[in-house]
Protein backbone atom coordinates (compact mmCIF):
# COMPACT_ATOMS: atom_id res chain seq x y z
CA UNK A 1 0.00 0.00 0.00
CA UNK A 2 2.56 2.36 0.88
CA UNK A 3 4.50 1.68 -2.68
CA UNK A 4 1.07 2.56 -4.25
CA UNK A 5 1.10 5.88 -2.26
CA UNK A 6 4.29 6.75 -3.34
CA UNK A 7 4.17 5.67 -6.98
CA UNK A 8 1.11 7.93 -6.90
CA UNK A 9 2.87 11.16 -5.24
CA UNK A 10 5.41 10.42 -8.20
CA UNK A 11 3.30 10.53 -11.11
CA UNK A 12 1.98 13.60 -9.68
CA UNK A 13 5.72 15.16 -9.51
CA UNK A 14 6.14 13.96 -13.21
CA UNK A 15 3.32 15.93 -14.28
CA UNK A 16 3.09 19.32 -12.82
CA UNK A 17 6.75 21.18 -12.47
CA UNK A 18 5.05 23.68 -9.70
CA UNK A 19 5.48 20.32 -7.34
CA UNK A 20 9.29 20.94 -5.90
CA UNK A 21 9.02 17.40 -3.46
CA UNK A 22 6.68 14.84 -2.16
CA UNK A 23 5.81 16.46 0.76
CA UNK A 24 4.35 19.55 -1.52
CA UNK A 25 1.55 16.91 -3.05
CA UNK A 26 0.93 15.23 0.33
CA UNK A 27 0.28 18.52 1.74
CA UNK A 28 -0.85 21.27 -0.84
CA UNK A 29 -2.48 19.50 -3.65
CA UNK A 30 -6.36 18.94 -2.99
CA UNK A 31 -6.08 16.66 -6.03
CA UNK A 32 -4.21 14.52 -4.23
CA UNK A 33 -6.09 14.00 -1.19
CA UNK A 34 -9.77 14.63 -3.09
CA UNK A 35 -8.63 10.79 -4.53
CA UNK A 36 -7.49 9.76 -1.21
CA UNK A 37 -10.49 9.85 0.63
CA UNK A 38 -11.88 8.21 -2.24
CA UNK A 39 -9.97 5.50 -1.44
CA UNK A 40 -12.22 4.51 1.00
CA UNK A 41 -15.68 5.28 -0.78
CA UNK A 42 -15.99 2.69 -2.94
CA UNK A 43 -15.90 0.14 -0.57
CA UNK A 44 -18.52 1.73 1.74
CA UNK A 45 -20.67 2.35 -1.67
CA UNK A 46 -20.19 -1.47 -2.88
CA UNK A 47 -21.60 -3.09 0.65
CA UNK A 48 -24.46 -1.39 0.81
CA UNK A 49 -22.98 1.51 3.40
CA UNK A 50 -24.63 4.73 0.86
CA UNK A 51 -25.54 7.53 3.37
CA UNK A 52 -21.81 7.16 4.75
CA UNK A 53 -19.83 6.75 1.71
CA UNK A 54 -22.15 9.85 0.28
CA UNK A 55 -21.17 11.67 3.51
CA UNK A 56 -17.92 11.13 2.92
CA UNK A 57 -17.50 12.20 -0.42
CA UNK A 58 -19.50 15.18 0.87
CA UNK A 59 -16.63 15.83 3.31
CA UNK A 60 -13.55 15.82 0.73
CA UNK A 61 -15.72 18.02 -1.61
CA UNK A 62 -15.77 20.59 1.40
CA UNK A 63 -12.15 20.63 1.80
CA UNK A 64 -10.74 20.29 -1.38
CA UNK A 65 -13.73 21.98 -3.75
CA UNK A 66 -13.52 18.30 -6.07
CA UNK A 67 -16.64 15.94 -6.18
CA UNK A 68 -16.06 12.27 -6.62
CA UNK A 69 -19.36 10.64 -6.52
CA UNK A 70 -18.73 7.13 -4.47
CA UNK A 71 -19.78 5.40 -7.21
CA UNK A 72 -17.22 6.23 -9.63
CA UNK A 73 -14.13 3.77 -10.85
CA UNK A 74 -10.73 5.58 -10.62
CA UNK A 75 -7.76 3.48 -11.75
CA UNK A 76 -4.10 4.48 -10.84
CA UNK A 77 -1.98 7.05 -10.73
CA UNK A 78 -5.10 9.40 -11.73
CA UNK A 79 -4.15 13.21 -11.21
CA UNK A 80 -6.54 16.05 -11.04
CA UNK A 81 -4.50 19.21 -11.25
CA UNK A 82 -5.51 22.43 -8.99
CA UNK A 83 -8.95 20.61 -9.05
CA UNK A 84 -11.74 23.63 -7.54
CA UNK A 85 -14.71 22.24 -9.19
CA UNK A 86 -14.36 19.14 -10.78
CA UNK A 87 -17.26 16.55 -10.84
CA UNK A 88 -17.00 13.20 -11.32
CA UNK A 89 -20.32 11.65 -11.76
CA UNK A 90 -21.62 8.13 -10.18
CA UNK A 91 -21.01 5.68 -13.18
CA UNK A 92 -18.25 7.12 -14.12
CA UNK A 93 -15.18 4.84 -15.32
CA UNK A 94 -11.29 6.25 -14.85
CA UNK A 95 -8.38 4.12 -16.03
CA UNK A 96 -5.12 4.43 -15.40
CA UNK A 97 -2.70 7.81 -15.71
CA UNK A 98 -5.51 10.03 -16.35
CA UNK A 99 -5.10 13.80 -15.75
CA UNK A 100 -8.04 16.20 -15.49
CA UNK A 101 -7.41 19.97 -14.54
CA UNK A 102 -9.87 22.78 -12.69
CA UNK A 103 -13.84 22.93 -14.03
CA UNK A 104 -14.02 19.45 -15.71
CA UNK A 105 -17.36 17.84 -15.37
CA UNK A 106 -17.75 13.87 -16.11
CA UNK A 107 -21.70 14.23 -16.42
CA UNK A 108 -24.47 12.08 -16.85
CA UNK A 109 -26.89 13.11 -19.14
CA UNK A 110 -30.02 10.70 -18.33
CA UNK A 111 -32.39 10.17 -15.26
CA UNK A 112 -32.66 6.40 -15.79
CA UNK A 113 -30.58 3.41 -13.95
CA UNK A 114 -27.43 1.60 -15.68
CA UNK A 115 -24.66 3.75 -17.33
CA UNK A 116 -24.78 7.49 -17.24
CA UNK A 117 -21.39 8.85 -17.22
CA UNK A 118 -18.09 8.95 -19.29
CA UNK A 119 -15.81 6.14 -19.36
CA UNK A 120 -12.10 7.77 -19.54
CA UNK A 121 -9.71 5.05 -21.19
CA UNK A 122 -5.75 5.10 -20.19
CA UNK A 123 -3.62 8.02 -20.59
CA UNK A 124 -6.02 10.47 -21.14
CA UNK A 125 -5.79 14.37 -20.37
CA UNK A 126 -9.12 16.78 -20.19
CA UNK A 127 -8.23 20.78 -19.94
CA UNK A 128 -10.04 23.27 -17.51
CA UNK A 129 -13.37 23.50 -17.94
CA UNK A 130 -13.85 20.51 -20.38
CA UNK A 131 -17.57 19.17 -20.17
CA UNK A 132 -17.79 15.29 -20.62
CA UNK A 133 -21.24 14.13 -20.99
CA UNK A 134 -23.29 10.90 -21.23
CA UNK A 135 -22.34 7.17 -21.51
CA UNK A 136 -19.59 8.05 -23.77
CA UNK A 137 -15.79 6.79 -24.15
CA UNK A 138 -12.43 8.47 -24.34
CA UNK A 139 -9.69 6.72 -26.24
CA UNK A 140 -6.71 6.16 -25.03
CA UNK A 141 -4.30 8.66 -24.71
CA UNK A 142 -7.23 11.40 -26.27
CA UNK A 143 -6.54 15.11 -25.73
CA UNK A 144 -9.64 17.08 -25.01
CA UNK A 145 -8.94 21.27 -25.25
CA UNK A 146 -9.95 23.50 -22.49
CA UNK A 147 -13.81 24.49 -22.21
CA UNK A 148 -14.33 21.80 -24.86
CA UNK A 149 -17.88 20.01 -24.73
CA UNK A 150 -17.75 16.57 -25.59
CA UNK A 151 -21.05 14.63 -26.39
CA UNK A 152 -19.84 11.37 -28.70
CA UNK A 153 -17.13 8.89 -28.39
CA UNK A 154 -13.54 9.92 -29.13
CA UNK A 155 -11.05 7.82 -30.55
CA UNK A 156 -7.50 6.90 -29.24
CA UNK A 157 -5.05 9.10 -29.60
CA UNK A 158 -6.92 12.74 -31.19
CA UNK A 159 -7.06 15.82 -29.62
CA UNK A 160 -10.59 17.52 -29.73
CA UNK A 161 -11.27 21.21 -28.87
CA UNK A 162 -14.74 23.77 -29.69
CA UNK A 163 -18.30 23.20 -29.06
CA UNK A 164 -19.35 20.66 -29.60
CA UNK A 165 -16.17 19.24 -29.92
CA UNK A 166 -14.15 18.21 -32.61
CA UNK A 167 -10.92 16.46 -33.94
CA UNK A 168 -8.09 18.97 -34.66
CA UNK A 169 -5.21 16.70 -34.43
CA UNK A 170 -4.90 13.12 -34.75
CA UNK A 171 -2.35 10.46 -33.11
CA UNK A 172 0.66 11.65 -34.56
CA UNK A 173 -0.19 15.00 -34.33
CA UNK A 174 -1.16 14.89 -30.73
CA UNK A 175 2.00 13.47 -29.63
CA UNK A 176 0.39 10.97 -27.41
CA UNK A 177 3.80 9.44 -26.48
CA UNK A 178 4.55 12.48 -23.68
CA UNK A 179 2.60 14.27 -21.38
CA UNK A 180 0.26 17.77 -22.61
CA UNK A 181 -0.42 20.17 -20.27
CA UNK A 182 -4.30 21.12 -20.61
CA UNK A 183 -4.64 18.78 -23.59
CA UNK A 184 -3.52 21.14 -26.05
CA UNK A 185 -0.48 19.74 -27.79
CA UNK A 186 0.57 22.83 -29.96
CA UNK A 187 -0.48 26.69 -30.21
CA UNK A 188 -1.35 26.57 -33.88
CA UNK A 189 -4.03 23.68 -33.35
CA UNK A 190 -6.71 25.24 -35.88
CA UNK A 191 -9.87 26.42 -34.35
CA UNK A 192 -13.36 24.52 -35.89
CA UNK A 193 -15.37 27.72 -35.43
CA UNK A 194 -13.04 29.41 -37.50
CA UNK A 195 -12.59 27.40 -40.39
CA UNK A 196 -16.44 26.88 -40.43
CA UNK A 197 -16.73 30.28 -41.39
CA UNK A 198 -14.28 30.66 -43.68
CA UNK A 199 -15.61 27.92 -45.50
CA UNK A 200 -19.29 30.16 -44.99
CA UNK A 201 -17.00 33.12 -46.87
CA UNK A 202 -16.01 30.92 -49.70
CA UNK A 203 -18.92 29.88 -50.21
CA UNK A 204 -20.67 33.15 -50.12
CA UNK A 205 -17.89 34.62 -52.72
CA UNK A 206 -18.72 31.74 -54.82
CA UNK A 207 -22.72 32.75 -55.14
CA UNK A 208 -21.76 36.20 -55.29
CA UNK A 209 -19.53 35.35 -58.44
CA UNK A 210 -22.44 33.26 -59.72
CA UNK A 211 -25.29 36.09 -59.51
CA UNK A 212 -23.20 38.46 -60.83
CA UNK A 213 -22.54 36.26 -63.94
CA UNK A 214 -25.91 35.63 -64.35
CA UNK A 215 -27.13 39.46 -64.34
CA UNK A 216 -24.27 40.17 -67.02
CA UNK A 217 -26.24 37.57 -69.06
CA UNK A 218 -29.80 38.24 -68.73
CA UNK A 219 -29.79 42.03 -70.49
CA UNK A 220 -28.88 40.22 -73.43
CA UNK A 221 -30.97 37.10 -73.18
CA UNK A 222 -34.00 39.18 -72.63
CA UNK A 223 -33.00 41.47 -76.04
CA UNK A 224 -33.24 38.40 -77.46
CA UNK A 225 -36.11 36.33 -76.57
CA UNK A 226 -39.31 36.07 -79.16
CA UNK A 227 -41.50 38.63 -76.99
CA UNK A 228 -38.63 41.26 -76.90
CA UNK A 229 -38.30 40.93 -81.15
CA UNK A 230 -41.96 41.61 -81.24
CA UNK A 231 -41.77 44.28 -78.93
CA UNK A 232 -39.14 46.03 -81.21
CA UNK A 233 -41.32 45.12 -84.07
CA UNK A 234 -44.21 46.88 -82.82
CA UNK A 235 -42.45 49.99 -81.86
CA UNK A 236 -40.74 50.07 -85.44
CA UNK A 237 -44.28 50.45 -87.01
Amino acid sequence: MFKNLIDEIDAILLRDPAARSRLDVVFAYPGFHAVRVHDFSPWLWGHGFHFVARLLSHVGRFFTGIEIHPGARIGKRFFIDHGMGVVIGETSEIEDDVTLYQGVTLGGTATGEGKRHPTLKSGVIIGSGAQILGPIEVGESARIGSNAVVLKDVPGGVTMVGVPARIVASRDESHTDSFCAYGTPSANLPDPAIGAIDGLHGQLNALAARVEKLETQLPSEQATSPGAERKMAGEQS
